[in-house]
Formats: C-alpha cells, sequence, structure tokens
C-alpha cells in the first residue's frame, strides 16, 4: 500500500498527477485520517464529493502519539525541518506491513527515506 501525504494530493488538485490517478485505479492508495483533516482546511474541487471519496479509500493503522513521540527520540529525528503530521504519517508507515509513504515534501522524503519508508513513482 501507498501513502500519499497531503503534498500529493494537493498536486493532484492543482493539476492532475498521473501517477497517483494510476495507484488509485490500481486500489493502492490508503489514506490517513490527518491527511483528510489538512485536505479539508483547503479549497477543494467538488468539495463534499472529494472528502467522500478521500474517507471511502483504504485506511491503515494510525500510530498513537506515544508512538510518534517514541520514534522521533529513539532515532533523534527532531530538528529534521518536519512537523507532527508528517511526523505521524511516518510513524503510522513504519507501523503498517507493506506501506510506504508518497510525499513531495524533500524535508519528509529525507525523513521517510532514513527509515525505508520512502515511495516515489
Amino acid at each position: 500500500m501507498i501513502r500519499a501525504d497531503t503534498t500529493v494530493w494537493m498536486d493532484h488538485q492543482r493539476a492532475d498527477n498521473r501517477a497517483l490517478r494510476i495507484e488509485l485505479n490500481l486500489l493502492h492508495i490508503s489514506m490517513h485520517p490527518f491527511v483528510v483533516a489538512e485536505l479539508a482546511l483547503s479549497s477543494l474541487h467538488s468539495r463534499g464529493k472529494t472528502l467522500l471519496a478521500l474517507e471511502m479509500l483504504p485506511s491503515v493503522k494510525v500510530a498513537r502519539l506515544s508512538e510518534v513521540r517514541q520514534m522521533i527520540e529513539a532515532h533523534s529525528r527532531f530538528s529534521r525541518g518536519i512537523g507532527l503530521t508528517d511526523a505521524h504519517l511516518i510513524a503510522s508507515t513504519l507501523i503498517t506491513p507493506s506501506t510506504q509513504l508518497w510525499t513531495l515534501d524533500k524535508r519528509v522524503q529525507g525523513v521517510a527515506e532514513a527509515f525505508g519508508v520512502a515511495w516515489q513513482p
């Protein structure tokens, strides 16, 4: 499974992201509730329909905040320029076997690569 972060979805909203569309059609994309919440804060095309479609995507394990904090401390992932949502996505990806994180953010990509969970089309 691939977990696309908010940057990928926003890119898709601006201009059709062919790679995302392909992975969606192959049923390879999973969703994290924080990504849906972040997208809900933005201006979406066909807002109601879009949010409903996002919420219907497969969800995967969501890390507890204590697990996120443990990941940050145990692997010295502080001062890397990523935020709480990013750290939460990475931690949730780590606890979900066979899941990788797709991001367009270079800092998040670097941390995901360090953990071996980065995905690129």
